[in-house]
């Protein structure tokens, strides 16, 4: 509810993911595994109604400037993982912005047309990447869940000017989270996961 209050308060433009879509009532809960779907749960039970319509209204896909933005793939906007070079490429194919801004795996990566095929490059703290006149696949990371080991928040800023982005880790305090989330009776492996980062 927080969350949502501080978006819509800056007026923030996003699009809705499979988490989104679930805690506004959707049926994709269903196709969660047993502990998100407890959380899940547990996130329609606290949900304000200003945040529910705030999220009910948010789109499957969206363009901003020169981007364009979707959860999972441009193939399957709520649920497609993008993990490997084959799904990358096909959601390439469908971009019709020289950049695509993703989620969902909760990895912070680029993956962007080469000489020779398409190449990844993952996004470390003060990492760059330069999109130039390749079109380009980019995953900010996730603030409060990255699955890449790395258990800071990651963000990355997108400097349409330079045509460069820079992915960014903080540290935030974990514990204090994990705390929260015991209070409430969350799952174990949830607590437990966001102090390695997977």
């Amino acid at each position: 509810n927080g969350v949502v209050r501080r978006l819509r308060d800056l007026g923030a433009r996003g699009v809705r993911g499979n988490h989104d879509a679930a805690a506004v009532g959707g049926s994709e809960i269903d196709w969660f595994n047993p502990d998100a779907r407890q959380a899940m749960e547990w996130t329609r039970q606290v949900l304000e109604p200003d945040a529910e319509t705030w999220l009910a209204a948010l789109p499957d896909r969206t363009a901003i400037g020169e981007a364009e933005l979707v959860h999972g793939s441009l193939r399957q906007p709520l649920w497609e993982y993008v993990t490997s070079p084959a799904i990358a490429r096909d959601s390439l194919d469908r971009l019709k912005q020289p950049l695509g801004l993703h989620g969902h795996t909760h990895v912070p990566i680029a993956w962007h047309e080469a000489e020779d095929g398409l190449e990844g490059t993952l996004g470390g703290d003060g990492e760059r990447f330069g999109f130039e006149d390749r079109r380009s696949l980019v995953n900010p990371g996730s603030v409060g869940q990255p699955r890449d080991g790395d258990p800071r928040a990651s963000y990355l800023l997108l400097d349409t000017d330079a045509r460069l982005v820079t992915w960014h880790r903080v540290p935030y305090d974990i514990e204090a989270v994990q705390q929260a989330m015991r209070a409430v009776a969350l799952p174990r492996a949830l607590v437990a996961r966001l102090s390695v980062g997977l």
